[in-house]
C-alpha cells in the first residue's frame, strides 16, 4: 500500500496518509476537521526488491556458472612455497 502526502487547503496542515490504491482519498482534515484536504502529487515510494529473480546474475545458466567459477579458480593467485632445501639462497 502507498504512502499519499495531503495538504489541507483552509489551515495548510500537511499530512501523509498510508491506504490501498482503491480507497477513495481522504477528505477531512484532522487539525480543522474542514473537509478541504487535497492529495498532493509526490514523488512517489522507493521500491523494494525482495527474493531471487531481480538480478542480472540470478537468470545466468548452469554452463555460464561453471565456466565462470573454472576462471575465477585459475586466475586465483597460488600461494608461494618456501623451499627449506636452499637457506642461503634466502639470504642473498
Amino acid at each position: 500500500m502507498p504512502t499519499y502526502d495531503y495538504e489541507c487547503q483552509k489551515c495548510h496542515h500537511q499530512l501523509e496518509a498510508f491506504h490501498a490504491m482503491s480507497a477513495e482519498p481522504l477528505k477531512d482534515c484532522p487539525a480543522c476537521g474542514k473537509p478541504a484536504l487535497k492529495r498532493l502529487i509526490g514523488t512517489g515510494a522507493g521500491l523494494l526488491f525482495k527474493g531471487s529473480g531481480f538480478y542480472q546474475t540470478d537468470y545466468r545458466s548452469d554452463n555460464y556458472k561453471k565456466s565462470a567459477a573454472a576462471d575465477s579458480s585459475k586466475s586465483a593467485p597460488s600461494p608461494k612455497k618456501e623451499s627449506k632445501a636452499n637457506p642461503a639462497a634466502k639470504k642473498a
